[in-house]
């Protein structure tokens, strides 16, 4: 019996998850009251227009915000439990992440861009370059190492900006709009190398307004104004009338 509930028990669990920004004397509710189970090795994708609060669910699953109130556990993992220190730990130990606008570090080479976040788990240098040669061939950066992000293009800094996510192995993928930046084959590319690393063992969640995405996905959710919603809501809600 345990053996069966501990494989069917969801590796993310939130729970009545909000969060409210305070605009001068407005209050903003990016998220009005989220349930969601994700079990582990799945695709989420999770879709919603500008403002829906896509973007805020994802740095509250990373650790990188907190939540109004509500709840989140990712393994073992309470997060609006943790303090600072812990959930940093948590972030570098559990979590890579992959951000629209790439977040690499001009001054320094795809190479040492992808070894960076090594450095605060204390890996020797020799190790981190290694880890980052061996993950450079994984996404097709082979003849990039040594360039920096300028002298990259969008589809090249954005495959830099996954190898450094996979840096420290970690068992969740959270990529915000990820090819947002991109051109088409571009993005069509960085979604299969998504596809390839949820096939790989890993956890993945994008939240994006690119339909194309879901169809990589095992599972699709769509956000409006805070709140989880289905497929047809969303689609009266964001068509525009012709009438």
């Amino acid at each position: 019996m345990n053996e069966s509930n501990a494989v069917s028990s969801p590796f993310i669990t939130i729970s009545e998850l909000r969060k409210t920004y305070q605009m001068g004397r407005v209050a903003v509710h990016a998220l009005a009251g989220v349930d969601l189970k994700i079990t582990a090795n799945t695709f989420w994708v999770v879709m919603g227009p500008s403002g829906s609060g896509k973007s805020t669910l994802l740095h509250l699953m990373g650790g990188l915000d907190r939540p109004t109130s509500g709840t989140i556990r990712i393994g073992e993992q309470q997060l609006e439990s943790l303090d600072e220190n812990a959930l940093a730990v948590f972030r570098r130990r559990s979590v890579g992440f992959i951000f629209q606008s790439f977040n690499l570090i001009p001054s320094m080479t795809a190479l040492e861009n992808v070894a960076f976040p090594m450095r605060f788990a204390r890996v020797p240098r020799r190790k981190r370059l290694e880890r980052a040669m061996e993950l450079r061939q994984r996404v097709g950066l082979e003849d990039r190492a040594h360039h920096r992000p300028t002298e990259l293009s969008g589809g090249q800094q954005q495959r830099v900006a996954v190898a450094r996510a996979l840096v420290n192995d970690p068992p969740l993928i959270l990529a915000d709009a990820p090819t947002g930046n991109l051109d088409t084959a571009s993005g069509i590319s960085i979604m299969q190398l998504l596809s390839e690393l949820h096939q790989s063992g890993r956890t993945v969640v994008v939240v994006t307004h690119d339909a194309r995405m879901t169809q990589f996905a095992t599972h699709t959710i769509h956000l409006l104004d805070g709140r989880i919603v289905d497929e047809k809501a969303f689609q009266a809600a964001t068509s525009i009338s012709l009438n």
